[in-house]
């Protein structure tokens, strides 16, 4: 099957008095339908390396393809347009907008991207907060929510779209054994029988082996690309 999402040679070098690099020389490619963990230490480049994947920074060389498609030559606002139709980012720190709703919070990206009606939309969004065991705190504020709860809301935002593509930074980081579950569970599904190509950074080693790939970074770089034991 051909990747949806594929990385060339990415690096990301900050140019500090003394560069440091971020993500060295990453080649990959992901299939619709796979279910891709990436592990590594701290500082591994993890959440640098996802960045890129979502074009949300830009990579001093190699580069990302989107279907095939070189996406560096892209403008500001055509990068955005792409996010925003088909890729769903789950940021760690959540990034929910604190004055409004829950509900409308994964209203957000419906609205701007225009493709449904105002009850479709309230509808997929109702449905994607009870998938989530959160469909009571709708009417909420995110600063009404504990950690946990705030996180999943961010899930819900980040699927809102149906996007093609599905990355997350760290998305049961701060759930307990069961919200982990719940996401888990649901980030699988969306994988398995949405055949999206989701992609998790993640320190939950018992997850990383559930899923169907495990691809390991060490100082920006792969040590390990490999699917799941059998």
């Amino acid at each position: 099957m051909s990747a949806i999402i594929e990385a060339r040679g990415l690096t990301r070098v900050l140019p500090t008095t003394v560069p440091v690099t971020l993500v060295r020389d990453v080649s990959l490619a992901i299939a619709p339908g796979e279910f891709v963990a990436i592990t590594g230490p701290s500082g591994s480049g993890k959440s640098s390396l996802l960045y890129l994947l979502g074009l949300l920074d830009a990579p001093t060389a190699g580069e990302v393809l989107i279907d095939g498609r070189p996406t560096a030559s892209l403008g500001d606002d055509a990068r955005a347009a792409l996010r925003l139709s088909r890729i769903g980012f789950v940021f760690q720190f959540h990034f929910l907008l604190p004055e409004f709703s829950v509900r409308d919070n994964v209203l957000i990206p419906m609205r701007r991207l225009g493709r449904l009606g105002e009850r479709a939309m309230r509808a997929r969004a109702e449905a994607l907060l009870a998938a989530l065991g959160i469909a009571d705190q709708a009417a909420k504020r995110p600063d009404q929510l504990s950690g946990g709860q705030r996180q999943r809301v961010a899930v819900a935002r980040a699927l809102a779209n149906e996007p093609e593509i599905v990355l997350a930074d760290e998305p049961t980081g701060s759930l307990d054994s069961a919200a982990s579950e719940q996401v888990f569970q649901l980030l699988r599904d969306v994988a398995r029988a949405d055949g999206r190509a989701v992609v998790a950074v993640t320190h939950d080693h018992a997850l990383a082996d559930r899923m169907d790939r495990r691809i390991h970074l060490v100082d920006g770089a792969v040590e390990s690309d490999r699917p799941r034991a059998a």
